[in-house]
């Protein structure tokens, strides 16, 4: 840590460019003059690149909560890369952008690049690789009353993500297309194996990958604009859940005398698809005073299933009160999921103050499936044939949706617009029911109508004022917690108190209420948000930024408990506090290059059902070494604490140094 400090102190003091003696002054001055008057060549390279070096001081507390909060560790670090490539003599491409950020070990990096030649091509790549950890010990714990910390739910995957589009004749009336997705994931985790009155966490391993094919076609005319695009996916997700060791599960308790128990497991399913899809996108503007558009989208995908599985113990038939010490299952399945979804709509404007929109959607999903399940439970010994059992089952699921909106506009005059609207959402459900006879179906229904309005108004130059307001009532809804019987509030004011200081604030309320016999759900959330920007002198030498937002919010229902089928409360209730600021002071010039000093910070504090706090101060300070060259250090502290999950909290300290080469 010492050195570390000397580093901090003195790398900036020793890097400061000497002040130049007074008989330098004047060849300096008129070599200056001269490059002033010579005229600026355009550069092949330009830009910035920044690197340096990470430490992470030793995590106080919960590291695997630092861990799925924050996940930054120490080393050697590109942190940030933003350059321009141009070809003078425009053979290849007329200008490349790229840019790059965490580099060298990060939980997130990524990398873009941005090629062009005027009137024949664009090439724009992405690249996103994102390390993913969650194992949070209070999180999907039944044990955690008797000490055990283990998330039964856990994941430490890895994402990777590539896009890459090429468009041809760029800037013409027909321009063509082609492009490529790729989107991974791998990694390892925890799931609970449930079976027979009990459930035992067991290591999972995943793998899945979606490959998306895609080309078409825009038109691009004065008055009108069609897309056209035809492509394909192909789909694979495989999990595999294993283990050789004897595991007792969560049930601390023994049923009819008997421990029930877990002594090897071996379970998999690997799932394959594939779809085409056609899509048409249009606008047009006929007339001056009318505009319209349309888009269309039909997808046919595919899926294919298989799983096996293979476990040795000690289970219990529940329903039978019997025991058994084996069981192997085999599933194959298939499904066809049409879909098409489209939108119409118009703006209509007859008069010059008056605007009319309409909009009109439709989304139907149809799936069509069929699954066979083999099953064998064996009973005393391990090798001792036992019950056989094969289900095979046909199920349909069948889902529409539809929304009907106009809205009105009118400007009233300069200073004032009003606006005003209806909307109607309907639409069916239909699919298998979840009882254990295969045959029942069940059927929910929607239909919504909703009542829109807002102003717009502006009592004085530098003073704004916004509010929308927004009511439905229902009947029907699709799940407990839709909308129901709702309102939705939003305003939002904005003060220009003088050219340097700006204030905003806003305030969003949602009230949601659906009094159904069995639901008896109700929900409330409301924020209020203050801003402030303060910029003397356009922020030269100073600039603030500022935040702070109270919260509220509560939920509460009730629900079956699925153990004895008894009615239960869900009540949650949440009130936070949130507060950012950052102060950035820009110092005096030294060497034709300017340092800069940043401070401020985050927090998080709230108080309910489940209290948290969250802090995070940040201090950098960025000086010139020479010409194009600049350090730059950086401290962050992380802490975070729950009072009712003690064990749950971090504290960390994050000091960064580095160089910022401008090209």
């Amino acid at each position: 840590m010492k050195i570390l400090l000397a580093l901090f102190l003195t790398l900036p003091l020793a890097a400061l460019p000497a002040e130049p003696k007074p008989e330098e002054a004047k060849p300096a001055a008129e070599e200056k003059k001269a490059e002033a008057a010579a005229p600026a060549a355009e550069k092949n390279v330009s830009g910035s690149i920044e690197f340096g070096y990470r430490w992470v001081s030793d995590v106080q507390g919960s590291r695997d909560t630092y861990r799925s909060l924050v996940n930054l560790g120490q080393g050697p670090r590109v942190f940030d890369v933003d350059l321009t490539l141009q070809d003078p003599s425009k053979r290849l491409f007329d200008r490349v952008d790229l840019s790059a950020a965490g580099w060298g070990g990060e939980p997130h990096s990524s990398i873009r690049v941005d090629a062009r030649k005027s009137g024949v091509y664009r090439l724009l790549t992405d690249y996103r690789n994102l390390a993913y950890y969650n194992f949070l010990p209070s999180f999907a714990d039944p044990t955690i009353a008797s000490g055990t910390f283990l998330n039964q739910r856990a994941f430490d995957t890895n994402r990777r993500y590539l896009n890459a589009d090429l468009e041809l004749m760029p800037g013409r009336r027909i321009i063509p297309y082609v492009g490529y997705t790729h989107d991974s994931g791998s990694g390892t985790g925890i799931t609970p194996y449930v079976s027979g009155g009990n459930e035992y966490p067991v290591g999972n391993r995943l793998r899945d990958k979606t490959d998306l094919y895609r080309g078409g076609v825009r038109v691009e005319l004065n008055r009108f604009h069609v897309t056209l695009e035809q492509g394909a996916t192909k789909f694979k997700d495989d999990q595999f859940v294993s283990t050789a060791e004897r595991n007792f599960g969560n049930r601390t308790t023994t049923l009819f005398d008997q421990r029930l128990m877990l002594n090897s497991l071996s379970q998999a399913y690997g799932v394959r698809g594939d779809s085409i899809y056609s899509k048409v996108l249009l606008t047009a503007a006929p007339a001056s005073w009318l505009d319209v558009h349309g888009q269309f989208l039909y997808s046919r995908p595919s899926s294919d299933v298989t799983y096996s599985n293979n476990a040795r113990g000690l289970f219990a038939l529940l329903g039978a009160v019997r025991f058994y010490n084996g069981q192997y299952d085999a599933l194959s399945a298939e499904s066809k999921q049409p879909h098409s979804s489209g939108s119409a709509g118009f703006e209509l404007r007859p008069v010059k103050k008056l605007r009319v929109i309409e909009t009109l959607l439709t989304d139907r999903f149809h799936n069509a499936s069929s699954a066979v399940l083999a099953e064998q439970l064996f009973f005393g010994t391990a090798t001792t044939a036992g019950e056989q059992f094969s289900i095979t089952s046909l199920n349909r699921m069948v889902y529409n949706f539809n929304r009907q909106q106009v809205d009105v506009i009118a400007d009233v005059c300069s200073r004032l617009s009003l606006r005003g609207g209806h909307r109607y959402e309907w639409g069916n459900a239909e699919v298998r029911s979840a009882s254990l006879d295969l045959r029942g179906r069940e059927a929910g229904e929607l239909k919504r109508q909703v009542g829109l309005a807002g102003i717009s108004f502006r009592p004085l130059r530098r003073l704004s004022l916004t509010m929308d307001y927004e009511a439905g009532a229902g009947d029907r809804s699709y799940f407990r917690t839709s909308l129901y019987d709702y309102r939705k509030i939003r305003a939002r004011a904005r003060y220009q108190l003088m050219p340097s200081l700006l204030v905003a604030a806003n305030f969003t309320v949602l009230d949601n209420q659906n009094p159904t016999a069995g639901v008896k759900y109700d929900f409330q959330s409301r924020s209020n948000t203050l801003s402030i920007q303060w910029m003397p002198q356009g922020g030269k030498r100073i600039s603030l930024l500022g935040e702070y937002s109270r919260s509220t919010l509560s939920s509460d229902l009730t629900y079956l408990d699925p153990g004895d089928r008894a009615r239960e409360r869900s009540f949650y209730r949440d009130n936070a506090h949130v507060a950012s600021a950052l102060m950035e002071i820009n110092l005096p010039a030294v060497g034709g290059a300017k340092g800069k000093i940043s401070l401020g910070g985050s927090m998080f504090d709230s108080r309910g059902s489940r209290p948290t706090k969250y802090y995070q101060p940040v201090g950098r300070v960025q000086l010139p070494i020479v010409k194009h060259v600049q350090w730059f250090g950086e401290w962050r502290w992380y802490g975070y604490s729950e009072p009712t999950y003690m064990y749950e909290g971090f504290r960390s300290h994050i000091f960064m140094t580095g160089v910022r080469l401008s090209l």
